[in-house]
């Protein structure tokens, strides 16, 4: 499975699904996406996301482009349903944000999902290398995890476009 996207089109499509910017009613499904699958909750402003939507007109999928205060920009909030996990929507969504931005992305990820965006042009950033933003979120999550007593670490990664 496969998604055509061009630079001018606002959807992109496919048999089973197609791309397109959210709009305000599309808030109350972004969040419920987001939070079901446990990730940041903060910054969900529909305006930032794109969402997949299935050929019977379901949200199957989800992500943005997160701007933070300090001047960076973040993949994140990318959710797949359950059920079309392993069908490209994911693909799809990561390669229309990366094309619609790029420049210069960091993302935040369990460490497990590292390999994934390496795909993608990803690395591992080092401290020195992060915005203020992600140091502070990356102390944080340090903290959260020495709590949690081991739980799966957080990755900050970069791609320079």
């Amino acid at each position: 499975m496969g998604v055509l996207i061009t630079e001018t089109s606002e959807q992109a499509t496919s048999p089973e699904f197609h791309l397109r910017s959210a709009q305000s009613s599309d808030a109350e499904v972004i969040r419920s996406m987001v939070n079901g699958e446990h990730l940041n909750p903060m910054g969900l402003d529909w305006q930032h996301f794109v969402l997949a939507i299935s050929s019977d007109g379901e949200v199957i999928g989800c992500g943005q482009i997160k701007p933070h205060g300090d001047g960076s920009h973040e993949l994140a909030s990318i959710v797949v349903a359950r059920r079309w996990r392993g069908n490209g929507v994911a693909r799809a969504i990561i390669e229309h944000l990366i094309a619609a931005h790029p420049g210069t992305l960091y993302l935040t990820a369990r460490a497990k999902l590292g390999p994934l965006y390496e795909k993608f042009g990803f690395r591992v950033v080092r401290q020195d290398e992060m915005t203020p933003y992600f140091r502070r979120l990356s102390r944080v999550a340090s903290v959260i995890k020495i709590i949690s007593l081991g739980r799966e670490g957080m990755l900050v990664m970069i791609r320079q476009g």
